[in-house]
């Protein structure tokens, strides 16, 4: 027997098992928008690179992985920690959901919540001297990014989790030991779901010392694997700059060398990175296809003005430091 919405709008008799053949395409047409899930297609963009050193801090990544460990990636902005987690993902090569950490998420925001409800209202009025109604309003619960990671077995990116509070996060303490994600029942009967043994999941954070970022709690840092990132090498940020820039090799290696110099003459140890050098690559390239009148030494400034201006706080020192640089380039 073929059952359409339409009979039910009109009063037909229908047996209880056979609402479930309404199910999905009523809620396709009740329920606009519906959410589905909210999976990453992983995918690096063509311009990375992978140099060895690259390639052994993904083997080792890869290696704890594969004996079950959840991989943690730490250091300061502008290093490469979330290209080595989705380059990671995909090594892994299961699909990939991805978590941004944020000062307003809540434990919901990564297990899903109720959103909304549906109504659905059966009148029977087969005999017409007879009139029966089923009047029933669910809440509509949708699963967030935890939640169908650990339900189908997919790797979870979950970038800058320590921007998250730390109360928000404790949700993840048995999920990455026991194996278990605790639910509320109007999602699970049982009040928890069984942890998929392909799910695996990866952590990107910068030093405690940054603004917007939370001490993470020490039972959470216990149950993954932290690999600190601080400066790639020369070979990987010259290879990097060249593929993210289409400059040449020496003159990536100029960019290169000038922001490596800087930042040892001037004990930084976070910042300037090799995002610095793109910036200043990017710039240079666009005036070298469209015309422009910056300097080198100009863009160089612009770029590293967080670095002279602390604060906007002129910092005398290291304006000499890059002065005298700049100086020896020419």
């Amino acid at each position: 027997m073929s059952i359409r919405v339409e009979d039910l709008k009109r009063g037909a008799f229908v047996e209880e098992g056979q609402l479930n053949e309404l199910r999905e395409p009523w809620l396709a047409e009740a329920v606009p928008g519906r959410l589905s899930t909210p999976m990453v297609e992983v995918s690096l963009p063509p311009d990375f690179v992978e140099t060895p050193f690259i390639r052994s801090i993904t083997e080792r990544a890869l290696t704890y992985v594969e004996g079950g460990f959840p991989v943690h990636f730490r250091g300061p902005t502008g290093c490469g920690k979330t290209t080595l987690a989705i380059h990671l993902a995909t090594q892994i090569g299961r699909p990939m959901m991805l978590l941004v950490g944020d000062e307003e998420l809540a434990t919901s925001d990564l297990v899903g919540g109720k959103h909304g409800y549906h109504r659905r209202q059966v009148i029977d009025n087969f005999i017409h001297s007879v009139m029966k109604t089923e009047d029933r309003l669910d809440y509509r619960w949708v699963d967030s990014q935890l939640t169908v990671a650990c339900q189908e077995g997919y790797t979870l990116v979950y970038d800058e989790f320590s921007r998250s509070r730390p109360e928000a996060n404790n949700v993840l303490l048995p999920v990455l030991e026991e194996r278990i994600l605790m639910l509320p029942t109007i999602k699970s009967a049982e009040g928890y779901l069984r942890v998929h043994p392909d799910f695996t999941a990866i952590f990107t954070s910068n030093p405690t010392e940054y603004a917007g970022v939370h001490l993470s709690q020490e039972a959470l840092l216990d149950r993954m694997i932290t690999i600190d990132i601080t400066h790639f090498d020369r070979e990987t940020e010259v290879a990097i700059t060249q593929a993210r820039t289409g400059l040449s090799a020496e003159e990536a290696e100029k960019i290169v060398e000038l922001i490596r110099k800087f930042r040892k003459a001037t004990n930084c140890a976070s910042t300037p990175t090799v995002r610095s050098c793109i910036m200043v690559g990017k710039i240079l390239a666009h005036q070298k296809a469209n015309g422009g009148n910056l300097t080198f030494d100009q863009i160089v400034k612009d770029v590293l003005a967080r670095e002279l201006n602390p604060h906007g706080k002129p910092d005398k020192e290291k304006s000499d430091i890059l002065a005298g640089l700049l100086k020896k380039r020419r």
